[in-house]
């Protein structure tokens, strides 16, 4: 192992087109454990934190706070991925994460899960950055979109489990033995991390910038995400106990078929995107994202949350993918990490500020609300796209 560990192959021109090389399939795997940790996380950490006496806001805080945490370790993961290399801030990363969930279920007290979810946000920003990072650079330049999509398949098929499985655990385990099986989760992706052959690229040639925290290129499409990201963070917090209240069954069956919509969705929307570019996937995905919001803010029934699901899971796995792929598309070799960096930032900072909003918004004026909010972010999301397609347009036509 500790041979692998030290190898790094010098980053040359891709002579292949193929993408499902040995260490592609490697940091998929990576991924995929270390995404069903934390999926199984994501229904069970809200019940854990009225375990331990929080109500609406303190499950958006400290359900917020991790994602914070994360938003502002991440330029800091993409100046060192360019001078530490890959491997070793991966590595790290996943470590922390492992370290950080395990200790949930020893907390007795909100302020150490509190402190604890920052430090796994650090070890999750780390982690995520680097991921990204390596799988651009295994994947052919020319079928980025469709390997963005075919690696972000790893997480979706976490998804697909990771909620139903984290609350069937709960009916049968404690929160303590959940946590440890998260974290057991954790290390077996450290593990495989550490088999991968990791790729080296050229050192920054001009000076290191103080305020240099984000890729210029990447903005356009990170702020994108942004207004996207931010109905997650209603979805993945508030949901569960959203539809309890309403006395709607299935929530377990909602995160299955989004994820399942998001596999589908993802093996072809990178295509579409490779051949035609980013308009022919970001508006039909932000429009089935829009509906499933105002049918979340409606939900009458299970029908309606099982359809919500299906075109949140096809609208979101649509865009991700593509919007990832655009954002290093103009970035240089040497500042792909920065340009992933900038991108989960903002992914970061949509899901946190979404999470903590919402706690405000739901203690306030009730759970449906968030989700009509969340349709009025997509719709500027919307809007930003079209003015930056026309502003394109004007600069080239000028």
């Amino acid at each position: 192992m500790g041979h692998s560990l030290a190898k790094e192959a010098p980053l040359q021109e891709e002579s292949s087109e193929r993408i499902w090389t040995k260490d592609f399939i490697l940091i998929v795997m990576s991924n995929f454990f270390i995404f069903l940790g934390f999926q199984m996380t994501l229904p069970t950490l809200p019940l854990f934190v009225e375990k331990l006496g929080g109500n609406d806001q303190l499950i958006g805080i400290v359900v917020g706070i991790f994602t914070f945490s994360a938003l502002l370790i991440r330029p800091f993961a993409g100046h060192a991925l360019e001078t530490k290399g890959r491997r070793f801030i991966y590595l790290t990363g996943l470590g922390i994460f492992v370290l950080s969930v395990s200790s949930f279920g020893f907390a007795a007290s909100l302020i150490f899960l509190f402190l604890m979810r920052i430090i796994q946000g650090v070890g999750w920003g780390f982690s995520t950055t680097a991921s990204g990072t390596i799988a651009t650079d295994l994947i052919p330049a020319k079928r980025r979109g469709e390997g963005m999509g075919y690696y972000g398949l790893s997480g979706n098929l976490a998804l697909a489990f990771g909620p139903s499985l984290g609350l069937a655990l709960m009916g049968i385990i404690s929160f303590k033995q959940l946590f440890i099986i998260v974290g057991i989760l954790g290390l077996t992706s450290l593990l495989l991390a550490s088999k991968i052959r990791y790729k080296q690229v050229e050192k920054r040639t001009i000076p290191h910038k103080k305020w240099d925290v984000y890729e210029k290129s990447a903005l356009p499409p990170s702020i994108l995400l942004f207004f996207i990201t931010v109905t997650f963070g209603g979805i993945a917090t508030f949901l569960p106990i959203y539809s309890a209240q309403k006395g709607v069954d299935g929530i377990e069956i909602y995160f299955l078929l989004y994820a399942l919509a998001l596999m589908i969705s993802r093996t072809f929307a990178g295509k579409i995107y490779d051949q035609k570019g980013h308009l022919y996937v970001f508006i039909p995905g932000t429009l089935m994202i829009f509906i499933s919001m105002m049918l979340l803010s409606w939900l009458p029934n299970s029908i309606t949350l099982f359809a919500a699901a299906i075109l949140y899971g096809l609208g979101f796995g649509t865009v991700q993918p593509a919007l990832q792929a655009w954002s290093v598309k103009d970035s240089p070799m040497n500042r792909r990490g920065m340009a992933n960096a900038t991108f989960f930032s903002f992914f970061d900072l949509g899901v946190g500020i979404g999470a903590i909003l919402f706690g405000q918004i739901a203690h306030s004026f009730g759970y449906h609300t968030i989700y009509g909010i969340s349709a009025l972010s997509v719709c500027i999301s919307m809007l930003i796209y079209i003015f930056i397609v026309i502003n394109d347009k004007f600069k080239k036509a000028t």
